[in-house]
């Protein structure tokens, strides 16, 4: 019997709170690279609802709402510059690692990402463990949450210590110890 496990890839496997925050200072050196963060966290669920833009449309619009909270001119030329820099943003520390003990230890591996399928491609490059299957926005149309995949064990990966009322199995604070986690939840055979 085959054991899988799914993954959201920005955000717990690519370091895309770095890569955003890089993109928005670079285009905004005199504003607080932490505030431009959270604003852009407040644009880009409402740019994703209706499931019709593609990631690379929400990024560069995210740039112009981004701007507009915070009153800030968008330099001629930058709208596109955080949709350019994702294939540039790197995956956590112990990501590479963690996936490559999942794979040895017989486990699949399928990334369920609310992006575009180039993006996700270079960011598995980055990674360098290769997975059985994606679903990608760009490919379904929607965005997670709308695509229905609980009823599954769920392990999330908290990185910043956020509370949610998400039921889940496990929190972790990273992958470090997702394959000794992921041999209690799920037996093997």
């Amino acid at each position: 019997m085959d054991r899988w496990t799914t993954f959201d890839c920005y955000g717990t496997l690519i370091d895309w709170n770095a890569g955003i925050r890089a993109a928005l200072a670079g285009i905004w050196p005199d504003d607080d690279p932490d505030a431009l963060l959270a604003s852009y966290h407040e644009v880009e669920t409402g740019l994703e609802a209706d499931g019709t833009r593609s990631y690379r449309e929400v990024l560069t619009r995210a740039v112009v709402d981004v701007g507009a909270a915070r009153e800030l001119a968008v330099p001629v030329g930058a709208g596109a510059s955080l949709a350019a820099s994702v294939p540039s943003w790197l995956p956590f520390p112990e990501v590479s690692a963690s996936l490559g003990r999942l794979r040895e230890n017989g486990w699949r591996l399928a990334i369920l990402s609310n992006t575009d399928a180039d993006y996700l491609d270079a960011s598995l490059s980055s990674i360098g463990v290769p997975v059985d299957e994606r679903v990608v926005a760009s490919d379904i149309g929607s965005y997670k949450p709308a695509f229905a995949h609980w009823g599954l064990p769920c392990v999330w990966i908290n990185r910043l210590g956020e509370s949610s009322r998400i039921p889940r199995a496990a929190e972790l604070p990273d992958l470090s110890a997702l394959p000794a986690t992921l041999e209690r939840l799920v037996p093997a055979g």
